[in-house]
């Protein structure tokens, strides 16, 4: 479509600075995220003093640290990583879905790129692998998403 304006993002935001809040609950499978998301980040070109990472207990905890991140203005983009694996309780279902609303509520309040790499799954083989393995680093894929969003964001400002 040669008449259309395409307006798009990119991965290079050299100067934009991130914080990847993390939850602590289910560490041996957070810390891959964790290592996804920071390795992403610095093969795109941002450089390890442009990264802090923050350590939160749990899932539930990320979305008030990433308002408070975002509140900052530290930030351009904040990345989430923890993973939440269903048990027999209803528990999961609150976690998860109040993390979900907590982050997209950061997100749109502070108009701010909020990467989602909370996993949600049903088994500790699934948030293996997907903390790595077969299906991807889902760490490193909310800090690629953060990177494209930052940077289509600072397009629209024109």
């Amino acid at each position: 479509m040669p008449n259309i304006k395409t307006v798009s993002g990119d991965f290079r935001v050299p100067d934009a600075r991130f914080a990847i809040v993390a939850g602590r609950f289910n560490s041996f499978i957070v810390d891959s995220l964790v290592s996804g998301a920071i390795d992403a980040l610095t093969r795109h070109g941002v450089s390890e003093d442009q990264i802090e990472l923050i350590n939160v207990p749990g899932a539930f905890e990320i979305p008030l640290v990433a308002q408070r991140a975002a509140e900052s203005e530290r930030f351009d983009g904040i990345i989430a990583v923890g993973a939440v694996i269903r048990g027999g309780t209803p528990h999961f279902d609150f976690v998860a879905g109040e993390c979900v609303k907590g982050l997209s509520r950061v997100a749109l309040d502070q108009g701010l790129p909020v990467g989602f790499g909370v996993l949600t799954v049903d088994t500790i083989e699934q948030a293996i692998e997907r903390a790595g393995t077969k299906a991807g680093n889902k760490g490193a894929e909310a800090a690629l998403t953060v990177l494209e969003m930052v940077s289509l964001l600072r397009v629209l400002e024109g």
